[in-house]
């Protein structure tokens, strides 16, 4: 059988997670350090834990509605409104979705498709593109820069925008520079935005890792929140990734539609996380903020330790990430991180698995321990001092 005649084209010249790879490097190797995965170290809170095992010993088993437990988005409701003056109707603006990817999927496959573009601003998540690329539609890339902090400008967004623009994806706190926007960012691209026919995706799973300021959602802005999605979920706030429990908010009308292929393709999220998700939003800021205290006593001290090496880092103000500029050592980012991995045993993405303008740059992760990051900085900055000779 010819396969390669057979499957869609845009599925195979899409390539895969440039990610990958060095997750499976890594696995075969003793002693190493992953600064890699975007994952919390932490457990997922007790009281979140213990509320899933509670509702499989009462045998809550059964499939929720296609939308999710109504008591789950009562709470989505109370939070986006406590937290960010955002009003959501539980009934017909709210779906619970397998994580955060999946919303973005349905929400990306509900309004583009073959001749359509989606602008994706860069270095972002890895999914982004890929998602756009498996609707036929085109991915138009923004190169965000460095000397903006990594964030997006609204020339950028004119320069991009064509008659054939459907969407754009806006992730922050971002992933992979941990780079955020305050309202004076959102402001002006407010006003490129708010007269034209673009649905906006706003990722904002990151939005409760943040150490200076308050998050802000576009969809604060009155003029945008109508045309904007905001995706969120519980994986990293509240440490539970393999929970895979998301959802999205926004406008009862594409929701309708959104719910079909979550319908379809899906039925509904996995009905003991979502038990544990409606716990988390009660119950779970206390750990949420423990958390977070934690990680930024590690952000600092690898932010120093990267600019005390000699590879200029600049300060991520959300996530878990660092974004340190390696171009100094004169390697690609994934010469550097190859060899980094196998000379000193210290697993960190390159930072053009995020985007093109990633070049010279490398993710480190600091959702892991203090011990080893320490350890790691000490291993990179021997292999550094090795490249300088």
């Amino acid at each position: 059988m010819n396969f390669k005649q057979l499957m869609r084209e845009n599925i195979q010249v899409t390539p895969p997670s440039g990610i990958r790879k060095y997750f499976d490097l890594i696995n075969e190797m003793k002693d190493a350090i992953s600064l890699g995965i975007g994952e919390p170290d932490f457990e997922t809170p007790w009281s979140i834990r213990e509320e899933g095992i509670y509702s499989l010993e009462k045998g809550k088993t059964f499939y929720s509605s296609n939308a999710g437990f109504i008591e789950l988005r009562e709470e989505i409701s109370r939070y986006m409104k406590n937290r960010f003056g955002l009003t959501y109707n539980p009934v017909n603006e709210i779906l619970v979705t397998v994580g955060g990817s999946e919303a973005i999927d349905i929400a990306l496959r509900t309004f583009a498709g073959p001749g359509d573009e989606v602008i994706v601003p860069e270095p972002s998540f890895v999914a982004y593109k890929g998602c756009v690329m498996f609707t036929g539609a085109t991915p138009v890339t923004i190169e965000l820069k460095a000397e903006d902090r990594f964030r997006l400008k609204p020339q950028q967004i004119l320069d991009a925008i064509t008659e054939r623009t459907k969407a754009i994806i806006i992730g922050y706190p971002n992933n992979p520079t941990g780079a955020t926007m305050d309202y004076e960012d959102y402001k002006a691209i407010v006003e490129v935005l708010k007269d034209k026919e673009i649905v906006v995706i706003s990722d904002e799973i990151y939005c409760e890792l943040l150490y200076q300021g308050k998050h802000v959602s576009i969809a604060q802005f009155p003029e945008m929140k109508e045309k904007t999605l905001v995706i969120n979920g519980f994986s990293k706030t509240y440490a539970m990734t393999g929970w895979r429990i998301g959802y999205v908010c926004g406008h009862a009308e594409p929701l309708e539609q959104m719910k079909k292929i979550h319908q379809y393709a899906i039925m509904c999220s996995p009905t003991t996380a979502q038990f544990a998700a409606a716990e988390a939003l009660r119950n779970g800021e206390p750990e949420v903020k423990r958390m977070v205290a934690e990680y930024n006593r590690r952000r600092l001290i690898m932010v120093d330790g990267f600019n005390k090496i000699g590879l200029s880092c600049f300060e991520p103000l959300g996530a878990f990430y660092t974004f340190p500029d390696i171009r100094s050592t004169g390697l690609s980012s994934d010469e550097f991180c190859e060899r980094l991995l196998k000379e000193e045993k210290v697993l960190m993405v390159p930072g053009n698995a995020f985007g093109a303008c990633g070049e010279g740059f490398c993710r480190a992760t600091y959702a892991t321990s203090i011990d080893k990051i320490r350890e790691a900085l000490i291993r990179i900055r021997r292999f550094v001092e090795k490249l300088r000779g």
